[in-house]
């Protein structure tokens, strides 16, 4: 695959966010930029979960109705849900309706909260994953992982505390659009290479 795309703007970006004005907007102002503290963090590894299988564009769409519907993602308000609230999500139009997900959206923000009373803490702990130093971007797409050494360690780990939805290509995704690796191509206005 080719590499960057000049947009009518004139601005050279990653294939993928030079099209869809809402993708456009994500990937100018919040992919592959750091991202920190414990409820924003859970909110990306959530809505990563629940994006498996799915285009990135479904989630950016429902994303208003997301956090509506499990309270800004605050994490203890998420922890205290219960079956009702297990009911009243999956019949929720704005959101990704699959009971599994629901579910381990809820059960993650359990133990979110058992990393932060028995430490590291969320945000440590994801972004001890990071690689020291990164990497080069990319030149391709073709040149990008859906996974790597690091996300599939981080996987591991998160499912070792009891995190659920958190395989190697989610993990990998969560590390490129909260920052931790810049994948964005070499000649994106957005990489550490321009």
């Amino acid at each position: 695959m080719s590499g960057v795309v000049v947009g009518d703007d004139g601005v050279a970006r990653c294939p993928w966010g030079a099209g869809d004005p809402l993708l456009r907007e994500y990937h100018d102002t919040e992919w592959g930029r750091e991202l920190h503290g414990r409820d924003a963090l859970y909110e990306r590894l959530c809505l990563e979960a629940f994006q498996s299988g799915l285009s990135w564009l479904i989630i950016l769409r429902k994303r208003p109705t997301f956090r509506t519907a499990f309270s800004g993602f605050d994490t203890e308000v998420v922890a205290g849900f219960d079956d009702a609230d297990v009911e009243r999500l999956l019949t929720d139009p704005g959101i990704v309706r699959n009971r599994r997900k629901i579910e381990a959206a809820i059960a993650n923000a359990r133990a979110v909260l058992e990393l932060e009373r028995d430490g590291p803490g969320l945000d440590a702990l994801l972004w001890s994953f990071a690689p020291d130093p990164r990497p080069a971007p990319p030149t391709t797409l073709d040149a990008v992982a859906a996974t790597t050494p690091a996300s599939g360690a981080m996987a591991e780990e998160l499912r070792r505390r009891g995190l659920r939805f958190v395989g190697p290509t989610t993990c990998h995704a969560l590390m490129q659009a909260t920052g931790m690796v810049d994948e964005h191509l070499a000649g994106c206005f957005r990489s550490g290479a321009s």
